[in-house]
């Protein structure tokens, strides 16, 4: 289970800071499959939470590469008022389906690869965490804090930012340092 701190009330948030959001939950279970080659059940909420916003950033926000298009229907009436509900038609071929399950899954398993590098390049400090939580079972900011710069020598980048951003066309070329989207 992966808490994250609110940030006040959202209700923008840029393509960075859901793909960072996939990266947290998905950390769980990268980090169990590098320290004990192995899986557990236990990452079953975060990566259901994790799908969600993958298939949200494909289907409603148009944040993929099938571009600015949203493939969800709201069943909602656009000549009533109050809106009124009408039964949901899928208004997209086979193919496009194939296409958005594609698309999800590409963005899971980009997404499992840059938390795959950035846990195995900072390992000292994932073991030291893994330390302390079976010790305490709680960290707070202070001692997260102070576990990651005692075990990373490299700097660490706030998740959600990149060092680079290639044009908005090559959404797929958004692949910037190893450590971009998650703090180390």
């Amino acid at each position: 289970y992966t808490m994250q701190r609110p940030e006040g009330d959202r209700y923008l948030m840029t393509q960075s800071e859901l793909e960072s959001r996939i990266q947290v939950l998905l950390a769980g279970t990268v980090a169990e499959e590098l320290i004990f080659e192995d899986i557990s059940t236990g990452a079953q909420n975060d990566l259901e939470r994790a799908t969600d916003i993958a298939r949200s950033m494909v289907m409603d926000y148009g944040m993929s590469r099938l571009g600015r298009v949203t493939f969800r229907e709201s069943g909602r009436s656009p000549f009533l008022a109050n809106g009124g509900d009408y039964p949901r038609e899928r208004s997209h071929s086979e193919q496009t389906a194939r296409e958005i399950d594609e698309e999800i899954h590409r963005i899971l398993d980009e997404s499992l690869e840059r938390v795959r590098h950035i846990l195995e390049s900072r390992r000292k400090a994932l073991v030291a965490i893994a330390d302390c939580l079976m010790e305490d079972e709680v960290i707070d900011t202070e001692d997260l804090k102070r576990l990651i710069d005692a075990n990373c020598p490299n700097p660490w980048i706030v998740p959600g930012t990149s060092t680079k951003r290639l044009p908005r066309g090559d959404a797929a070329a958004t692949d910037a340092s190893p450590e971009a989207g998650a703090a180390g």
